[in-house]
């Protein structure tokens, strides 16, 4: 079935997903809580995620989870392909330092992001999509609340340990974790108002209201179709 608005998803979800790759490189302190620069942009991922299962269906959002990891694997090999390439006689040691010391540190974070992501939003769309079917289409903000508390929960968890283990100290990360994941959720509850306005839009707009009643969830299974 021919959709119109699954391109511009997608694209808005990559985008969301490199840019908080990179913006993870740095510790800020917003209020109360001390988290990645990522976490500001990357909730909006799992608001797409949520999005992208209710109305599209678990299989399309597995194919959009997978152009994600893709495009990330692919911007870390970039990034540290081109830390190794030697620069023109006025690339001083000092640029070289400046660049490694911002986005060296990419590809250990995009290791663990691809880590994080694979596992955190697969959880989110598996129940997402199960729970569509336990409450009959009724009650989406159970659905994208409790997706939440699972995907960001395991997502957060990895991403921290893998990417900042032994770099950060252990009570930072900690500190980083609880902050994050409070973040993350909170922010899922907030936007849950533009969440419903957008599903709704989405569903009347595309003509579809995707149940995956007989859907393989095998989250390798990228061949699989539907629309």
């Amino acid at each position: 079935m021919r959709t119109k608005w699954l391109p511009v998803i997608t694209g808005i979800f990559v985008g969301v997903l490199l840019i908080s790759n990179i913006a993870s490189v740095k510790l800020v302190l917003v209020g109360p809580f001390t988290f990645d620069g990522g976490t500001i942009l990357f909730p909006l991922s799992y608001i797409f995620g949520d999005i992208l299962t209710e109305v599209y269906g678990y299989r399309a959002s597995r194919k959009v989870i997978w152009t994600g990891f893709v495009c990330a694997a692919i911007m870390s090999i970039v990034l540290w392909a081109v830390g190794k390439f030697p620069g023109p006689s006025d690339w001083t040691p000092e640029r070289q330092a400046s660049y490694e010391t911002i986005l060296a540190p990419v590809s250990r974070i995009v290791i663990a992001s691809l880590i994080a992501y694979f596992a955190g939003e697969f959880s989110n769309s598996y129940i997402m999509a199960k729970l569509k079917i336990v409450t009959k289409g009724r009650f989406l903000w159970v659905r994208t609340i409790g997706s939440t508390l699972v995907g960001e929960g395991v997502d957060t968890m990895i991403f921290c340990m893998v990417a900042f283990y032994g770099i950060w100290p252990n009570d930072v990360i900690v500190t980083v974790i609880v902050s994050n994941y409070v973040f993350k959720t909170l922010f899922e509850i907030i936007a849950t108002p533009i969440t419903y306005a957008i599903v709704i839009g989405l569903k009347k707009a595309e003509g579809m209201d995707v149940y995956d009643y007989k859907t393989n969830f095998n989250p390798f299974l990228i061949a699989e179709s539907e629309i």
